[in-house]
């Protein structure tokens, strides 16, 4: 039996030291983590990856995190130990998350293991382990090790008084709003969508619950939802006793895009949904309003409560979270909630006008157009003597809201295969966003350019880049909508990168339906998107076939002679684009996979990954 593949990515590795006086280096590497080993290849231009090393789970000792004050000297700062046999590896990841993700992995993998009890939290450097300055690398720990949680913990609430019991006790159902992994032996583990029992909810941030299974723990309050209850109080976005004018005033003098409530309407026990917008007006023009959505029940079914368009939940806390991340029919997300005593609550993200995102528009210097696409012109710039590519913004294409909204999105996406956001210009106008320049231009272009002289070795080259970034994209919930080789760019080391993701729309539930079905590519979309403007990480591979076939196809093209209407004829009919001349059969058959008609029949970014990397 083939060991199952848990993770893969692109992290950095710094070297073993085999002597005191032996230089560092930090060399980039594929790492896949399956249920035997983890093994790190270095990727090699139109090759395949080469195996640098293998760690067997069952001799790994200790992994964590490191804390340390030290620089980081490679371009990934977020760095975790390996302890195996007698060997520390240190790995760099890109971000926080993608640490968490691994480590986490690795503990649930080697818990079983024979474990060291104490461990280091810092680094081995010059001889001498940094946190407790111990000469001999083998020595002891100085840290108690935890083979589930990690170093650095949010302090758990004390236990709630036993006397305390909320109404209903053992009777009130609550229901997990997303996931959530524990950070310590007390809180339990939460699945969403799943049904939990409410033991005590008389702590204001952390509630006690009972799973399935009789297991009890404390869960953060706000990832739960009692399904019988009507009292929101806790929740930031419920104004009490407050009118509809009241409301209007209040979400009118924000004048944020997705500035939102929800209130008691009228009719007792019956809440509105209060959103500000700016979406333009049947003129045209841009017209600040508020508009009123009544939340609504189905007569049946446990699933009942829905807004404009009938995607039911069980409470209406779930479906405020879903509609939060996700237009689904109404005019916009509902991106801000307003509280009646003290306007916009605070986001998680900060804004990225701020601190080291902003730029200096004294330090950016423009030059020649590189080309256009939907939301504006890219010119090629020179920042802080860095050569860059600046998106300039029509101004009306994209509100400042929704501009501040898309460099969020790239702010949180961070990794090799992604074109980088290095920060954005708020202070002059049009707003722009500045990104690493690809020298050699878009992909499809570069095909075309180069038709006749490319290897089969570098096509698979190109589809292994953007399945390795898309796969990062799969697995941080973000999808693309717009993937095509005319949306990748390619370096002047040819490396392929995904560019045009920053409209991508973050979703708990891997799919967005376009709430006004807005244009879209119909030689790149599948079915369902094509059918019901419903777009997930699915439609997403179906569009990556499509890309795979330009690459084997130079550049050409996609039913080149076949208008859009006959397009969906033959996609209807069962009709999928021919096998490219260079395309080797079992290139072909992962195309054909993508091309499955039904979203749940085509493998995932990862299974695709995995695919391509052992051709």
């Amino acid at each position: 039996m083939f060991p199952r593949v848990i993770l893969k990515g692109t992290m950095i590795k710094k070297s073993q030291q085999k002597k005191r006086t032996s230089p560092c280096n930090y060399k980039e590497r594929l790492f896949v983590l399956d249920t035997q080993d983890l093994t790190y290849s270095e990727r090699r231009c139109g090759k395949k990856p080469m195996v640098k090393g293998c760690i067997e789970l069952c001799r790994i000792k200790c992994v964590e995190i490191v804390c340390s004050d030290v620089p980081i000297p490679c371009t990934y700062k977020y760095p975790f130990q390996v302890f195996h046999g007698n060997h520390y590896l240190y790995i760099f990841a890109p971000d926080n998350d993608c640490r968490q993700r691994w480590v986490r992995a690795l503990k649930e993998e080697t818990k079983q293991n024979n474990l060291v009890a104490k461990y280091h939290p810092n680094f081995w450097m010059d001889g001498k382990w940094r946190c407790c300055q111990q000469t001999e690398k083998l020595a002891t720990g100085c840290n108690v090790y935890d083979p589930v949680g990690f170093a650095s913990k949010k302090p758990l609430p004390k236990l709630p008084d036993p006397e305390l019991r909320v109404h209903d006790t053992g009777q009130s159902t609550v229901v997990a709003l997303q996931d959530y992994s524990p950070l310590g032996d007390h809180d339990l583990p939460l699945h969403k969508d799943q049904s939990y029992t409410l033991v005590n909810g008389s702590h204001t941030e952390w509630w006690l619950i009972k799973d399935a299974s009789g297991n009890t723990g404390y869960v953060p309050s706000t990832y739960v939802a009692e399904k019988s209850a009507s009292n929101f109080e806790r929740f930031e976005w419920y104004n009490k006793n407050i009118t509809r004018a009241q409301a209007e005033d209040l979400l009118m003098a924000e004048r944020k895009e997705g500035a939102f409530m929800v209130r008691d309407s009228r009719q007792a026990g019956v809440y509105t949904v209060s959103v500000f917008t700016k979406a333009p007006g049947s003129n045209g023009e841009k017209n600040p309003r508020v508009k009123h959505y009544q939340i609504r029940q189905a007569d049946e079914g446990e699933a009942t409560f829905y807004l404009a368009e009938k995607y039911l939940f069980s409470t209406i806390p779930e479906l405020i979270h879903y509609h939060q991340h996700n237009a689904a029919g109404l005019i916009t997300r509902l991106r801000h909630p307003v509280s009646q005593d003290g306007g916009c609550c605070s986001q998680d993200v900060p804004d990225p006008s701020k601190e080291q995102w902003e730029v200096d528009p004294e330090e950016l210097t423009l030059g020649q157009e590189l080309g256009s696409g939907q939301f504006g012109v890219v010119l090629e710039g020179v920042w802080r003597d860095r050569q860059v590519a600046v998106k300039m913004v029509r101004e009306e294409c994209m509100s400042d809201d929704d501009f501040k909204d898309e460099a969020r999105v790239m702010m949180r996406l961070s990794h090799c295969k992604l074109v980088q956001l290095y920060g954005v210009c708020t202070q002059r106008s049009p707003m722009c966003l500045l990104f690493e320049l690809m020298e050699n231009g878009c992909l499809s272009e570069y095909l075309r350019a180069r038709r006749g002289s490319l290897t089969l070795d570098t096509m698979l080259a190109m589809c292994l880049d953007v399945s390795e970034g898309m796969a990062y994209l799969e697995s941080s919930n973000f999808i693309h909508r717009d993937l095509a080789a005319r949306n990748c760019l390619v370096s002047k080391n040819n490396e392929v990168k995904i560019s045009d993701f920053g409209m991508t729309r973050f979703v708990l539930d891997d799919q967005y339906t376009s709430s006004q079905c807005s244009k879209f590519p119909i030689k790149w979309s599948a079915p369902e998107v094509i059918r019901y403007c419903k777009f997930s990480s699915k439609s997403d591979v179906w569009s990556f076939g499509v890309l795979m076939w330009e690459v084997y196809n130079e550049g050409r093209l996609p039913y080149d002679t076949r208008s859009n209407a006959e397009v969906v004829e033959s996609l209807s009919a069962g009709l999928r684009l021919l096998k490219p001349r260079l395309a080797p059969q079992p290139v072909h058959l992962l195309m054909e996979w993508c091309w499955k008609e039904k979203a749940e029949d085509r493998p995932s970014f990862a299974v695709l990954l995995h695919e391509l990397a052992s051709l």
